[in-house]
């Protein structure tokens, strides 16, 4: 059984989490203003690494936060969990405030 921690309730069973793909990607800005490729582009295009990259994870069946995991896609093995940072100027609520108002999305 693979065992991923969480940052909030420590090491729980893989079964309890839900991947949500590769960290770090912002939301344009301007999303109203896309063509439909670029949209597309933002919503399915990933780099799908092979190897140590930036993962977000939901603790699904837990505390159903979000956080970040940086994981080799590989082995599987995880090497760090990190909370959501705050967002720089005009990017919008945290994960966290969002948890905390009932959302689940990211």
């Amino acid at each position: 059984m693979l065992l991923i921690e969480c940052p909030w309730c420590g090491p729980r069973a893989e079964s309890e989490f839900s991947c949500g793909g590769e960290a770090d990607i912002v939301r344009p800005l301007n999303s109203e203003n896309l063509s439909d490729e670029e949209w597309g582009d933002y919503v399915f295009m990933r780099h799908n690494t092979r190897g140590v990259h930036r993962e977000q994870w939901m603790h699904a069946q837990g505390c159903r936060k979000w956080f970040v995991a940086t994981r080799d896609t590989v082995t599987y093995q995880f090497f760090e969990y990190e909370k959501f940072r705050q967002p720089h100027a005009g990017q919008g609520a945290s994960t966290d405030d969002r948890n905390k108002s009932g959302s689940s999305t990211k």
